[in-house]
């Protein structure tokens, strides 16, 4: 008899503001592959969708995009859409804004804060949304983020936008933007070998209720080549368990606080379900203390 796929609520919930989730999410960087993020191009469209509807069936209500998110073949936006609208109530659908991209591809400087609602609607048209359930301000070089975290809380006063989250942030934003509105979620750079600097700045969301939502925490230091980083560590615990370094990275994360949503993404089904399975991955004390 085959063993039963595991579900993502094997992990664990947690709350966005009034929106549930499971704490295995999908990221959907990768799905539109092209040089931009070093990823293979020659992924199938229809394979591609069909991991994102997979996703559902399996259990993932937590869907981290952007509209900057594209190839000369497709965005992400698109391929969300085309599979899995009209979306189920409890799938929640979080997008970037602040970068943008030319239609050639090329990055624009960081969006003024009278540019992000052209970057929001552009967002809801590709999703075929009428509002976006979280929102980050993704920044970059600046000193506050509070003109362009107010410039989203109009939008979020107006309906377009259900709750808010920051991106690549620094410590002292959080309280900048939580002084306009409030935050539900942070994503920044951090893995078990990655960007460990954010260690207390994580303590600090979790004591205040607000997600950290890490990237690349599974690619590590490959993530410029769209692999995973060797780390014999990580190698060692995953051979003891019969587990891939992948799921090993990711039940690390999970296991650094009930606030840390996991995000992997994959076009490739296999992996799909294998990312899944890690949040029922339960890694032992002397474990954790070793990949520290």
């Amino acid at each position: 008899m085959p063993t039963p796929l595991i579900n993502a609520s094997s992990a664990g919930t947690w709350t966005l503001g009034d929106l549930t989730v499971n704490r295995i999410g999908f990221g959907a960087m990768r799905l539109p592959g092209g040089a931009n993020y070093g990823y293979d191009s020659s992924s199938d469209r229809d394979r591609v969708i069909g991991v994102l509807r997979r996703a559902v069936e399996l259990g993932v209500n937590h869907i981290d995009t952007a509209s900057f998110y594209f190839s000369p073949l497709r965005s992400a936006n698109e391929l969300i859409n085309r599979a899995l609208a009209p979306y189920a109530d409890d799938v929640v659908i979080a997008v970037k804004v602040g970068p943008g991209r030319d239609p050639s591809g090329e990055w624009l400087p960081l969006a003024r804060p009278d540019q992000l609602r052209g970057q929001v609607e552009e967002n809801l048209r590709q999703l075929g949304r009428d509002h976006l359930d979280v929102v980050y301000l993704r920044q970059h070089g600046l000193e506050s983020v509070a003109e362009h975290f107010g410039a989203l809380s109009e939008l979020r006063d107006a309906g377009l936008i259900r709750h808010l989250g920051l991106s690549n942030v620094r410590p002292q934003h959080l309280p900048q933007a939580q002084a306009i509105a409030p935050v539900v979620s942070v994503q920044n750079l951090y893995g078990v070998d990655t960007w460990r600097r954010h260690d207390e700045f994580l303590r600090v969301c979790g004591e205040q209720g607000v997600a950290f939502v890490p990237f690349y925490s599974v690619a590590g230091e490959g993530k410029e080549s769209g692999g995973v980083a060797r780390n014999d560590a990580i190698l060692a615990v995953a051979k003891a368990h019969g587990a891939t370094a992948a799921q090993v990275r990711i039940a690390w994360t999970l296991s650094r606080g009930p606030h840390m949503l996991a995000i992997p993404g994959t076009g490739n089904p296999d992996h799909l379900v294998e990312n899944i399975a890690a949040g029922a991955l339960a890694l032992s004390a002397d474990e954790l203390a070793g990949l520290e």
